[in-house]
């Protein structure tokens, strides 16, 4: 999902510093209910190991550049899963940033628009999650219609700021268009896997019963309790 540079220029480019902004300061309001809900250490710990992860699945695992953008299993309903919303938040952006610094450099203008592509839909999957997933279910034991649906509000809020981004910077043009339906197109295929890991990741937690107790995961991941303090 990392906007090809070019694709937004100019003053347009402000536009993506507004949203960055607002991104952040939600991902700070969720921390801040986190750290008071859970403690500083556990937050930390699960932002670094969310972190970790978000850079594997941005350098290491395939990506492959369509149309506007790339096609990468960013897997962010796996992350929210295990570690809840926030700390994933901040893997999301941190993982981001880490890897434009030091390996892609020239996606550090687009930086903004990219973390706002990741984190809006995050936060979006985070409100869908309240209301799918009955109160007296554990994410451990969720069914793969409820990991599809997640999967697709994270992965479909992905596309949806991509064409909004191409559009907003080069318009409504034939070319523009057909390059923003090829990636959209590509990128939903992303859903049919997604799922499908969200299940074996969840399925390994089972088997981990030691975790349960642990602060270093999602307290929801083996507790059918209402969170109170990852609002959205």
């Amino acid at each position: 999902m990392h906007i090809e540079p070019g694709v937004v220029q100019g003053a347009k480019i402000l536009l993506s510093y507004g949203t960055a902004a607002v991104s952040f300061g939600i991902a700070i309001k969720m921390a801040l209910n986190s750290i008071k809900n859970s403690g500083v250490i556990p937050f930390i710990v699960k932002t670094i190991i969310s972190t970790i992860l978000v850079f594997i699945f941005f350098e290491v695992l395939p990506h492959h550049p369509v149309g506007v953008s790339e096609v990468h299993l960013i897997l962010g309903s796996t992350l929210f899963l295990i570690f809840g919303a926030s700390s994933a938040a901040f893997g999301l952006a941190l993982g981001l940033l880490i890897q434009g610094v030091f390996f892609a450099p020239f996606d550090l203008p687009q930086y903004g628009m990219n973390v706002t592509t990741i984190l809006m839909p995050l936060f979006a999957m985070g409100y869908l999650a309240k209301r799918v997933i009955p109160q007296n279910i554990a994410y451990k034991d969720i069914a793969y219609k409820d990991t599809l649906k997640l999967s697709l509000a994270y992965q479909g809020g992905i596309v949806t700021w991509v064409a909004f981004w191409a559009l907003y910077g080069q318009g409504f043009g034939i070319e523009n268009l057909s390059a923003v339906a090829t990636f959209g197109i590509s990128y939903m295929s992303v859903v049919i896997l997604e799922p499908l890991i969200d299940l074996a990741v969840l399925a390994g937690a089972k088997t981990l019963g030691k975790l349960e107790n642990s602060p270093f995961v999602e307290k929801r991941l083996y507790k059918a309790v209402a969170l109170k303090n990852e609002k959205i």
